[in-house]
């Protein structure tokens, strides 16, 4: 059905040949960036090695050789998402004009300039690259790709389909798909009427949605069958965070302390340990949360401070400070990170401990002797609650050292992160497509000067870029839980899908709660919570500026 005050007569033409021409750009993006990469070696190596002072002083260019790496990734991914859909026959005018908008725009970014945050652009020459060197794409025919008609006839075809699951088909196959639609029936009738209501009062996620989400499998998920788990893969844990995510953050957070425990256990921990532990995590019969961070430390876990020593018993005993601890009220066990080696200053003396305690309610939320803790307020990301933690003369049994072997916490720890980053990325598209779908909804209910607000341009064209952008976030995400699913070295894609799904995510928030004006600004507009949550994104699970160092590094080893 048209709709008031736009012109439904004809499509936006699509570009010809789109795919062979998206195909075509992959082989001159790899040349770019293998000369970008070449001349940030030259910039940060001295004798012929790269040097982590030079990266430092050069910190800007690295981080930019990781966005562009990132956007190479994104266009690769984009390409290979259009080629699955046309094999399946599920490429069609809505799948086109994602990824008209979104290849053109991506290389118009990279031609002129990537946003790495607000106000920080990367243009081409910070890397080293010339005229000469962007000369190959200065035609091409995508670069008109996110045109004005493109946005309109993208934004008509949503209105049609709106109450999708997602703007544009998503290549996964019918298992995924049927996972995505029981939990996204989930959050809209669990979770999404009372996400907001959680927020504002700042309460836990009610024990009731815990103990569901059990039943359903969600702590268990990737755990092995024989284990106590489902035995599912990577990406199955991907639609679910997302799906959770959608209705609320909180939510879709509340398996990844599980699967951290879960990998840490099954990458480090010993028989018995998997044994014991893993069946346990994936009913929820005990709840993990995460022990790493101590104040001015962040994301320098090399030189955690607190000391484990162990007695004469053999057990160990804890003393120290943790800052940023998730739902640590009302866990059951931490996993622990802690120096045992006290002549050491990096991360060559740590080890990882499954640390038990008893839970604690809203009287006494830390009962365990040699433990106290205290909350901190946040902004959004509620739900669990945050915490600083204290511990002295902390006992944990020596046989809950994880791997029955000292110094390996940090290794250990490292072994995780894949999955972490790979889940956050998710999470991160289900707040981009909660904010999407709430500022729809708005631009389709609010009227302005007699007409809606989605009928306006420049509202819509938010709205067409935040279905592109996800979707280009979505794809990459979805590209790393392959990866390690396969058993391949995804650091670099996980890195890059967390990169990437913090910004479309904050970028979708902030332009769904523009499209509300004024009343965006309200708390009791849940676009208010939306931005709140969003914001976490480009935090946790390692700073933006870490991401981008890390790939970087990477790079140019």
């Amino acid at each position: 059905m048209p709709h008031d005050g736009q012109d439904m007569t004809a499509p936006a033409p699509l570009l010809a040949d789109l795919s062979a021409r998206v195909a075509a750009l992959q082989a001159p993006l790899d040349t770019l960036l293998a000369t970008a990469t070449t001349q940030l070696r030259a910039m940060v190596s001295d004798g012929g090695k790269v040097q982590a002072a030079l990266i430092d002083r050069h910190q800007r260019a690295a981080h930019g050789l990781a966005w562009l790496a990132t956007y190479v990734e994104s266009i690769r991914q984009m390409g290979a998402w259009a080629d699955r859909l046309s094999h399946s026959g599920s490429f069609g005018e809505m799948e086109a004009l994602i990824l008209q908008i979104g290849t053109g725009e991506y290389l118009a970014q990279i031609l002129g300039g990537i946003p790495m945050n607000q106000g920080e652009i990367l243009r081409p020459s910070d890397i080293g690259l010339t005229a000469a060197d962007l000369a190959p794409f200065a035609d091409s025919p995508i670069l008109a790709g996110n045109s004005p008609e493109a946005r309109a006839r993208l934004v008509a075809l949503m209105r049609e389909n709106h109450g999708r699951a997602t703007f544009g088909a998503t290549g996964l196959d019918e298992e995924l798909e049927m996972i995505r639609d029981q939990f996204r029936r989930f959050s809209d009738e669990k979770v999404a009427p009372f996400a907001h209501e959680w927020h504002l009062k700042d309460d836990f996620i009610p024990m009731a949605i815990i103990e569901e989400l059990a039943e359903m499998g969600v702590f268990g998920l990737t755990i092995p069958e024989n284990l106590g788990g489902f035995g599912l893969s990577k990406a199955s844990m991907v639609v679910v965070s997302e799906e959770l995510s959608r209705g609320y953050i909180g939510v879709g957070s509340l398996g990844t302390r599980s699967e951290i425990a879960a990998e840490l256990i099954l990458a480090g921990g010993t028989d018995a340990q998997k044994s014991e532990w893993l069946p346990k995590i994936a009913s929820a019969e005990i709840l993990p949360t995460a022990v790493f961070t101590e104040p001015n430390t962040g994301s320098d876990l090399g030189s955690l401070r607190t000391r484990a020593v162990k007695n004469a018993d053999g057990d160990y005993e804890v003393t120290g400070n943790k800052t940023w601890i998730t739902h640590a009220a009302r866990t059951h066990v931490m996993t622990l990170l802690a120096r045992t080696d006290p002549n050491t200053s990096d991360y060559r003396g740590l080890s990882m401990f499954l640390a038990e305690k008893t839970p604690g309610d809203d009287a006494n939320p830390f009962p365990t002797p040699g433990m106290t803790g205290g909350e901190i307020e946040v902004l959004g990301y509620r739900g669990m609650k945050e915490y600083e933690l204290g511990f002295d003369g902390f006992k944990v049994k020596g046989e809950n050292l994880l791997g029955g072997e000292e110094g390996k916490g940090f290794k250990q720890l490292m072994q995780t992160f894949e999955s972490a980053r790979i889940q956050t990325a998710a999470r991160a598209i289900g707040v981009a497509q909660n904010a999407l779908e709430v500022g729809m909804q708005y631009a389709e209910d609010r009227k302005q000067f007699g007409r809606a607000l989605i009928n306006f341009p420049r509202v819509a064209d938010k709205l067409a870029m935040m279905a592109v952008e996800i979707m280009i976030a979505r794809q990459l995400t979805y590209f790393s839980a392959w990866q390690k699913d396969h058993d391949k070295r995804c650091d670099l894609e996980a890195g890059m899908a967390k990169l990437l799904g913090a910004r479309v995510a904050w970028a979708a928030a902030d332009n769904a709660l523009q499209i509300h004006g004024g009343n965006g600004f309200a708390l009791e507009y849940q676009i208010s919570r939306i931005l709140c949550d969003a914001r976490i994104l480009n935090i946790f699970e390692g700073a933006g500026e870490i991401q981008a160092q890390v790939i970087a590094r990477r790079l140019l080893d």
